[in-house]
């Protein structure tokens, strides 16, 4: 399987990209920015172009207004490099479960003619590896008519499901570019607040989900008295590390894959990429496993923190749209959500601030309008702010509305009551 004469440069390899394509491109910190600018650079020798990928890291020069008639995004998940293009209509976003992504490519419903990856440097025996994104973008791989990576001594070799022989690859192009890393602030009193109020419900020899960001942050740093934690997560970032150092996190109590981090993607500091390169302890494995809620729920005290946009006062939770206008995305949300409470002992969790950077209430009479339910209010168990937990499992809407008031700020408080007398008719 000799694959040493496939090494080009960028420019030379994205010749392999013909016009009418469906061109994906690796996700989170993998995005491999070279080819991505040598593939764009193209665009006046293209046509009907299809750009699908999930959150990617960098810059998204194909979504630029003077590339509209070359290149089309369909967006899995909506990130900041491409988000004025979805909500200006030049880009669009398909709203799927992440669980579900690779199977879009794997049964021929979005068909990929080309992947765009980038991979570590193949060891003695020619093998890479996908590093901090398997995800979805092993299904794209395996799908693939065609396949370009970018073969990066930066990035991570993981162990898991993200294994390639360099054969597979159409063509090779070396690069040093460093990767994308993202530094998460330290929380501030407002989020420490919400992360004490969640590790409070995480007991001892839970399997944690969470997801990326300020809060889920401050949950970890107030898990440092807990034992035998286990993490079975579609990502997870720097928080994680401390916890495995001192012992907190050590998977003893899990029933799948024991002992191990189970991830689909990981984005964090260079610290967090050398931590999983080349370590036994951290599996990164296909996300159509990772998030299927039968596995996830075979694990047990399965607890899920979550994010929101918004919260209305039945429980219905608006996690990917601020009205109409697509902020992110639906992602692993519900896939976590449903398989911890189907877990023994599990708890889904949904975490936020009680007020918008404006002051606006975050639990609100009515969702916006335009709004997209990602976490139905039969999925809810627990919304949790500074002001506290709500437990809204087995209470009625009436009951529901009023232990959300509880945790909404005490600015908004009356406002809620008042709306709460107009739509059951009677005081809460």
């Amino acid at each position: 399987m000799s694959f040493e004469n496939n090494y080009t440069t960028a420019e030379e390899a994205v010749k392999l990209i013909t016009s009418g394509d469906r061109v994906f491109i690796h996700s989170v910190a993998a995005a491999p920015g070279p080819l991505i600018n040598a593939m764009t650079a193209r665009a006046p020798e293209l046509e009907d172009i299809e750009i699908i990928h999930l959150h990617t890291e960098g810059e998204a020069p194909y979504v630029k207004p003077e590339y509209s008639d070359t290149f089309r995004t369909n967006a899995l998940f909506v990130g900041a490099n491409v988000r004025k293009a979805v909500n200006y209509g030049s880009a669009d976003y398909l709203s799927i479960f992440l669980s579900e992504v690779p199977g879009l490519f794997r049964e021929d419903i979005l068909p990929i003619d080309m992947a765009l990856v980038q991979v570590s440097p193949p060891d003695k025996h020619g093998y890479c590896s996908l590093g901090v994104s398997v995800d979805a973008s092993r299904a794209a791989l395996q799908s693939a008519k065609k396949a370009i990576a970018l073969v990066n001594p930066n990035m991570p070799r993981t162990h898991g499901d993200g294994i390639f022989h360099a054969s597979r690859f159409n063509a090779l192009v070396e690069s040093e570019e460093p990767l994308h890393e993202l530094t998460i602030p330290e929380p501030n009193e407002i989020e420490q607040e919400i992360g004490e109020n969640c590790a409070e419900l995480v007991e001892n020899g839970s399997t944690l989900q969470m997801g990326i960001g300020a809060i889920p942050n401050a949950v970890l740093k107030a898990l440092n008295n807990h034992r035998d934690l286990g993490i079975h997560t579609e990502m997870f970032s720097d928080g994680v590390m401390e916890l495995v150092e001192n012992g907190v996190i050590n998977g003893k109590k899990k029933r799948t894959h024991p002992e191990k981090i189970v991830a689909g993607f990981v984005m964090g500091s260079r610290k967090l990429y050398d931590f999983v390169d080349d370590n036994p302890m951290i599996a990164m494995l296909d996300i159509a496993y990772v998030n299927d809620t039968a596995v996830i729920r075979k694990n047990p005290k399965v607890t899920a923190i979550n994010s929101a946009i918004e919260v209305d006062l039945t429980g219905q939770v608006c996690a990917d749209s601020i009205g109409t206008y697509h902020y992110s995305g639906v992602g692993g949300q519900m896939d976590f959500i449903r398989g911890a409470s189907l877990s023994e002992g599990g708890k889904p969790i949904i975490a936020l601030p009680s007020t918008t950077a404006k002051g606006e209430s975050k639990i609100v009479p009515h969702l916006k309008q335009g709004a997209g339910v990602v976490t139905t209010r039969a999925h809810v168990h627990y919304v949790v702010t500074e002001y506290g937990v709500a437990n809204l499992y087995g209470k009625n809407l009436r009951q529901r509305a009023q232990a959300l008031i509880e945790i909404a700020h005490p600015d908004h408080r009356e406002a809620l009551q008042e709306s709460v007398m107009e739509r059951f008719n009677q005081p809460v």
